[in-house]
């Protein structure tokens, strides 16, 4: 490829510098592999971006998008409207936890959080409680890169060169305690009690004028952490307790990643709203969404001065080709028994992985579901730089694996086998004792 077609794209979430100076490029995909520019199989050991569940090119989805792109390329969905769309949200209703099932579409997890806080706000002013304006996220939680997705976030980098913020957001601590909670297999044993931030938060802004609290039940992006036993559930009491909605960013956790539908379902905890993205297509057109309870809709419709309820909306909301594929990668959830692949692999997956315990450089491996974090020793005065170094041998042999800090972090397709899972952490441990 000719270098100079590479300066034009300013890359996201990339050392762009060093990335066109050593290209990593994917020219086609299918199942659980993607093919490299110069023709070799690299495993996918991420889905992508966390979101290629259902593998890659997957027949019946492909089939979805080709035939809907020829017989309906758009549709507005302000004041009208396509079958399709009302047919994916009652699907997808099934699939939430009762009561959320009213659905809105989004095209983005960034659009479904800002949306999730948006329905927050407009809920509690629909009940007379407009003074209910305040978020509480949590450190080290991602939800996304608009302006409320970073607020509510607890990502430094992702605020800090940009200057400004939504106000009247505060956040709990996060969870992770290496010193209790090391070499971990599902919820960790030590941290219940950090729920309780949310009561420390309360006395100090006041449940007045506290609108949601939001966390991802599992943090991806920040490393692999999974809650502490019963934290969920004291976020739920505490927020009940205090006319506080609580949100569930199940953008990475949706659609089969813990083996279950939701990771509401996994833990057994309701929110009050889920937003989701990514495994709802399998990554192949981009949709998202929130989940609302029904509580939530009724109030905020019921009591509407204006024929409109919300003033909400984005023009590719619940798109055509969006909702073929939507459709048809639930159909292949169902059909190919992928969510129960993944809760039958959940153990071998952990074994695995945890078997890299006396690897080099790892310091701490987290499993859960589908998902495994392996962190390792920082450089001094690098911080990341192994990491980033693993990933890029990684490439060499074939897996692709993503990196954030010194943390290498796995979640493959749901499709995967115990032969993948085995070359997955042979490559690994290779990887790490070439690596300084």
């Amino acid at each position: 490829m000719n270098p100079n077609t590479l300066e034009n794209y300013w890359m996201p979430f990339t050392a762009n510098r060093d990335f066109k100076a050593d290209p990593r490029m994917v020219v086609s995909a299918e199942g659980m592999y993607y093919t490299s520019e110069d023709g070799r199989q690299i495993m996918d050991g991420s889905a992508g971006l966390w979101c290629a569940n259902a593998g890659h090119s997957h027949p019946l989805i492909v089939e979805a998008i080709s035939s809907t792109a020829k017989t309906l390329d758009f549709a507005p969905m302000f004041n009208f409207g396509h079958p399709e769309a009302f047919r994916l949200a009652a699907q997808l209703a099934t699939l939430f936890p009762d009561p959320l099932n009213r659905i809105f579409f989004a095209n983005s997890g960034s659009e479904a959080v800002d949306t999730a806080l948006k329905i927050s706000l407009a809920y509690h002013k629909a009940r007379g409680k407009a003074g209910k304006t305040r978020f509480i996220g949590r450190e080290r939680g991602y939800h996304g890169v608009g302006f409320g997705g970073i607020s509510v976030g607890g990502i430094v980098a992702n605020r800090k060169q940009f200057n400004t913020h939504l106000p009247g957001v505060d956040h709990m601590r996060h969870t992770h305690d290496p010193d209790r909670n090391r070499f971990t297999r599902g919820a960790v044993s030590h941290g219940a009690e950090l729920a309780d931030d949310l009561e420390r938060l309360v006395a100090l802004h006041g449940a007045e004028t506290i609108a949601a609290v939001i966390v991802e039940p599992v943090a991806g992006s920040t490393g692999v952490l999974p809650p502490p036993q019963g934290y969920l559930e004291r976020l739920r009491e505490i927020a009940t307790k205090h006319d506080i909605l609580l949100i569930f960013d199940e953008v990475i956790t949706g659609f089969g990643r813990l083996g279950r539908a939701t990771a509401s379902e996994y833990f057994g905890v309701t929110p009050d709203l889920i937003t989701f993205a990514k495994g709802v297509t399998s990554g192949t057109i981009p949709m998202g969404g929130v989940a609302a309870a029904q509580f939530i809709y009724d109030a905020v419709v019921e009591n509407s001065e204006t024929p409109i309820e919300l003033f909400h909306g984005y023009t590719y909301s619940a798109h055509p080709v969006a909702t073929a594929a939507a459709l048809a990668t639930l159909r292949a959830y169902t059909e190919e028994g992928m969510f129960e692949n993944a809760a039958n692999l959940e153990q071998a997956w952990g074994d695995a992985f945890h078997a890299l315990k006396d690897a080099a450089y790892v310091t701490d491996i987290r499993t859960i579901g589908l998902v495994a974090g392996v962190e390792l020793a920082s450089r001094d005065g690098a911080p990341g730089a192994r990491a980033y170094e693993v990933m890029k041998r990684a490439w060499a042999k074939g897996l692709m694996v993503r990196v954030t800090g010194d943390i290498i972090a796995l979640s493959p397709p749901l499709i995967l086998s115990e032969a993948d899972i085995g070359f997955m952490t042979d490559t690994l441990r290779g990887v790490l004792a070439e690596t300084a």
